[in-house]
Protein backbone atom coordinates (compact mmCIF):
# COMPACT_ATOMS: atom_id res chain seq x y z
CA UNK A 1 0.00 0.00 0.00
CA UNK A 2 1.05 3.59 -0.96
CA UNK A 3 0.68 6.33 1.75
CA UNK A 4 1.48 10.02 0.91
CA UNK A 5 4.26 11.65 2.65
CA UNK A 6 3.56 14.97 4.24
CA UNK A 7 6.38 17.17 4.49
CA UNK A 8 5.67 18.96 8.31
CA UNK A 9 8.13 21.82 8.17
CA UNK A 10 11.04 23.22 7.75
CA UNK A 11 14.75 22.06 8.65
CA UNK A 12 14.61 21.59 12.29
CA UNK A 13 17.43 20.17 13.80
CA UNK A 14 21.27 21.73 14.00
CA UNK A 15 22.04 17.86 12.06
CA UNK A 16 20.71 18.01 8.56
CA UNK A 17 21.38 14.17 8.89
CA UNK A 18 18.71 14.28 11.90
CA UNK A 19 16.09 15.63 9.28
CA UNK A 20 15.23 12.49 7.71
CA UNK A 21 14.74 10.61 11.11
CA UNK A 22 12.53 13.20 12.40
CA UNK A 23 10.15 13.34 9.10
CA UNK A 24 9.86 9.35 9.56
CA UNK A 25 9.43 9.67 13.31
CA UNK A 26 6.39 12.05 12.08
CA UNK A 27 4.70 10.72 9.49
CA UNK A 28 4.94 7.28 11.65
CA UNK A 29 2.99 8.94 14.15
CA UNK A 30 5.78 7.57 16.52
CA UNK A 31 5.20 8.15 20.43
CA UNK A 32 8.93 8.15 20.86
CA UNK A 33 12.47 8.52 19.35
CA UNK A 34 15.19 6.07 20.97
CA UNK A 35 18.27 7.37 20.54
CA UNK A 36 22.04 7.98 23.15
CA UNK A 37 21.44 11.31 19.82
CA UNK A 38 19.09 13.23 22.87
CA UNK A 39 20.64 16.52 22.76
CA UNK A 40 19.92 17.28 18.67
CA UNK A 41 16.21 15.46 18.89
CA UNK A 42 14.76 17.03 21.87
CA UNK A 43 13.34 20.37 20.85
CA UNK A 44 12.44 19.18 17.55
CA UNK A 45 10.88 16.20 18.41
CA UNK A 46 8.72 17.71 21.57
CA UNK A 47 7.44 20.37 19.49
CA UNK A 48 5.71 17.41 17.66
CA UNK A 49 4.80 15.60 20.43
CA UNK A 50 7.15 12.91 20.04
CA UNK A 51 9.28 12.22 23.29
CA UNK A 52 12.82 11.33 23.14
CA UNK A 53 14.55 8.73 25.45
CA UNK A 54 17.56 7.19 25.53
CA UNK A 55 18.08 3.14 24.93
CA UNK A 56 17.96 2.42 28.89
CA UNK A 57 15.50 4.85 29.45
CA UNK A 58 13.52 2.74 27.30
CA UNK A 59 14.01 -0.21 28.76
CA UNK A 60 13.68 0.93 32.38
CA UNK A 61 10.15 1.99 31.71
CA UNK A 62 9.36 -1.89 29.45
CA UNK A 63 11.03 -3.80 31.51
CA UNK A 64 9.99 -3.57 34.88
CA UNK A 65 12.54 -4.88 37.37
CA UNK A 66 12.90 -8.29 38.80
CA UNK A 67 11.85 -8.36 42.92
CA UNK A 68 14.34 -10.84 44.73
CA UNK A 69 13.41 -13.22 46.42
CA UNK A 70 13.41 -12.30 50.14
CA UNK A 71 14.15 -14.89 52.79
Amino acid sequence: MIEPVEVHFQPQSRDPNDEMVLEAAINGRADALVTYNVTDFAGPAERFGISVLRPGDLLKKVKPRAKLPTR
